[in-house]
């Protein structure tokens, strides 16, 4: 076992701390994992951890404290909700109260591959497949980089408590994720949910980079031999860890980015895919991943660590965090230059989008702001019907500051590098088929290889999209006209108003932001 202790420990304000378990190795983890029975090892060697009565993040229990300056910079609302001084210090009592007295794991790690623009984050907590999550999820120093190791911000996961008097407290369960930025701490307490940690970390670097004129983004980036990078926008479901995943261009990142003087970065050191109904052949580089140092969550096994994927009986959001090595072709250094393609993903269960649509700037400003996904019914409880679902910037629930803010920093990212920008529906058509992974692959390599830009393009009505009328590698070239697809045209025309009323609808919200972000005009009209 290392015998490495971390810089600061007597700053962290534990007391009695037993042994601390320092950056442990994969091995070093595993053992620990599986002596304390926290968790078993797969068929194919990986640890599988189950992460409670908590398989998804707990948005409703994420707070902010109120405070100057950064209260003149945060935007409050449902997402980034405020919780005062005071107490913030009773949680932030309990939180060292319970790590005290304790063996803890302590994992200092780096947010962000660009040295102009990443956080030092020490993560601190009492379970070894949490720090395990943690090796995987970010970027791993070296020795002697750990050797000088001061941290910018620091994270106290105290899983195992809970705040019982949050009623009294007027807080929304006895769950808490809170974050100090003038005090650049968070603190954890109730859930034992790894994914807090990533998000608690992305939802910091959307505050500190915009503020530095750095965009970041909710998004995966890939770049191809000749350094032209794409970045891939969406919510879960729309394909895009699976499409940016390719075997002939490096990956930089599958889900968290900057964009910096530089170019891209990754702000991460590993990938975090669903597994969900999870197929080596339609998901070959993910299901390969799924090997030793690699952790799967909530997963249904049998008693030798065969997993079922397709059971969910503990959650849909099964998942797996796994090192970028894992990843047959990526960019070792996890950065590159400026973005040629930008995409945005979206799941149209509606039926009418085009599978691509080519986007000008006022259009790509439109789009990003509203942040446009689907869910279809039999996904969710109680829907039986297409229900739209918007997220500003494709990735609104962590983003401190108003989404305006970083659709600022996009436009003129776009003018200054001349940045082309497309809508792909990886959805549903007319006659109510998912568009193949095929299909979608070869928009995609039309958008990458430049050939796009040669086609004929048609327009939508309503919505203004522009779309080619042929594509190489498409099964059938019809399918890339939505009302080619349907039978019934006037349903289809009835269809695509609904689905502009929810658009328009949606983006009122940014009617009281001035003129400079008046991009109704490039939206649908009726």
């Amino acid at each position: 076992m290392s015998t490495r202790t971390p810089n600061g420990l007597d700053k962290l304000g534990l007391e009695n701390i037993g042994n601390v378990y320092y950056n442990l190795s994969y091995n070093e983890l595993q053992a620990h994992e599986v002596n304390k029975n926290e968790c078993k090892i797969s068929s194919t060697g990986t640890a599988m951890c189950d992460t409670g009565i908590f398989t998804g993040r707990s948005p409703k229990d994420k707070y902010f404290v109120d405070q100057a300056p950064s209260n003149e910079h945060i935007s409050w609302g449902k997402i980034n909700k405020k919780i005062d001084k005071e107490k913030f210090e009773t949680l932030y009592d309990l939180t060292k109260k319970q790590l005290s007295n304790s063996d803890i794991y302590v994992m200092d790690v780096y947010a962000g591959a660009s040295s102009e623009s990443r956080r030092s984050v020490r993560f601190i907590s009492q379970v070894a497949w949490q720090a395990h999550f943690v090796k995987n999820m970010f970027i791993r120093p070296t020795d002697e980089e750990l050797d000088t190791f001061e941290p910018d911000f620091v994270v106290y996961n105290a899983c195992k408590t809970v705040n019982e008097d949050y009623e009294a407290m007027g807080l929304n369960s006895d769950v808490y994720v809170c974050f100090n930025v003038e005090e650049n701490i968070s603190i954890i307490g109730g859930t034992w949910y790894g994914g807090e940690m990533k998000k608690g970390i992305f939802s910091m670097m959307n505050y500190w980079l915009p503020l530095e004129g750095k965009l970041s983004m909710h998004c995966s980036a890939n770049v191809g031999e000749e350094g032209d990078v794409a970045l891939f926008f969406g919510l879960s479901g729309t394909g895009k860890t699976t499409l940016s995943t390719d075997p002939h261009r490096a990956l930089i990142g599958d889900d968290e980015h900057g964009w910096d003087s530089n170019g891209i970065f990754n702000f991460e050191g590993g990938c975090y895919a669903k597994v969900i109904n999870l197929d080596e052949k339609s998901e070959p580089e993910i299901f390969g991943a799924i090997r030793k140092d690699a952790l799967l969550e909530n997963v249904v096994h049998d008693e030798v660590g065969n997993v079922d994927y397709d059971d969910v009986s503990k959650t849909q959001n099964t998942r797996v965090s796994y090192p970028i090595e894992h990843t047959d072709n990526h960019k070792e250094d996890l950065q590159a230059g400026h973005p040629k393609n930008i995409v945005f993903l979206s799941y149209d269960a509606f039926c009418v989008l085009p599978p691509v649509s080519k986007l000008n700037k006022e259009q790509a400003m439109y789009y990003f702001l509203s942040g446009y996904t689907a869910k279809v019914a039999g996904t969710e409880r109680g829907i039986t019907e297409p229900v739209t679902a918007f997220s500003a910037c494709f990735g609104e629930a962590f983003l401190p500051l108003h989404p305006t803010a970083y659709a600022k920093l996009l436009g003129e990212k776009i003018d200054k590098h001349n940045v082309n920008v497309y809508l792909v529906n990886t959805g549903l058509n007319g006659a109510g088929k998912r568009m193949s992974i095929k299909d979608t692959r070869a928009c995609i390599n039309g958008i990458l290889n430049g050939s796009i830009l040669d086609a004929e393009f048609d327009t939508l009505p309503i919505f203004d999209l522009h779309f080619p009328k042929k594509l190489e590698g498409i099964t059938d070239n019809s399918i890339l006209n939505p009302e080619a697809t349907w039978k019934d045209k006037d349903k289809m025309i009835d269809t695509l108003t609904h689905l502009a009323q929810e658009f328009i609808k949606n983006f009122e919200r940014y009617n009281d932001n001035g003129s400079e972000f008046d991009y109704s005009s490039a939206g649908p009209k009726l």
